[in-house]
């Protein structure tokens, strides 16, 4: 496992942290924004997306006084490749398990 993997799930075990990304999978969105649809403050937010930045799951870009944030495409790829390992391997089992029920 590559080490910021291990940020990745570790950042995606915290549900207020799942649920910025789900709000960023409609679209980029500034600290303030998406602080008004969670019941912590806005510096915990922003802690939230620190951590969230660090494991390559969002981007943020500076428009204006103001960064936007926006889910990271290549940091999600990384972890579908992780999982897809796991997935690959119980489709095997599975396909064994058919062809051992069918001889």
């Amino acid at each position: 496992m590559e080490p910021y993997q291990e940020l990745q799930l570790d950042a995606l075990g915290d549900a207020t942290r799942r649920g910025i990304l789900a709000r960023l999978l409609k679209g980029p969105l500034p600290v303030g924004e998406l602080a008004e649809h969670f019941p912590v403050s806005r510096p915990a937010i922003s802690q939230h997306l620190r951590i969230l930045k660090e494991a390559q799951l969002v981007t943020d870009v500076a428009s204006g006084t103001r960064r936007l944030y926006a889910i990271n495409p290549a940091g999600f790829e990384s972890l579908r490749a992780y999982f897809d390992r796991f997935w690959t391997t119980a489709l095997r089992e599975f396909k064994k398990k058919v062809e051992a029920k069918t001889q």
